[in-house]
């Protein structure tokens, strides 16, 4: 079982960016799908985007397309995520996601996925 430790959270204005850093440990990243999942206050974890073991696919929630960038590096074991031109509707935790088994799709499996701790987001308008 990997282990996921988010950072990289906290406050930010509307139209800022911030970038969330996901380590891993445990086992490589090398062949598992990872990504990123958010829960704001009263509602549902949500899929955010997800990046394919290789790096060569990623796959994005309509809410955060063109605005957000999954991204990892293998070597280090570790996964981004780039959120720009935030929202205040981006406020939430966000939860980097792993694969349970090797060689998936593109989207992480959320049935069975390793979880991170999460970070908190928070955008003021």
């Amino acid at each position: 079982q990997v282990q996921l430790v988010e950072s990289g959270g906290g406050l930010v204005q509307a139209g800022g960016s911030l970038r969330l850093s996901c380590a891993a440990s445990g086992r490589t990243t090398r062949t598992y799908t990872m990504g990123w999942f958010r829960q704001a206050p009263g509602k549902e974890r949500e899929f955010v985007g997800s990046i394919k073991w290789g790096g060569g696919s990623t796959v994005y929630a309509d809410s955060v397309k063109g605005r957000f960038t999954v991204s990892r590096d293998d070597a280090n074991n570790m996964v981004y995520l780039q959120m720009n031109l935030l929202k205040p509707e981006d406020t939430a935790v966000y939860y980097c996601a792993a694969d349970s088994q090797p060689w998936g799709s593109v989207r992480v499996r959320a049935e069975d996925a390793d979880w991170g701790q999460g970070t908190q987001v928070t955008v003021s308008s």
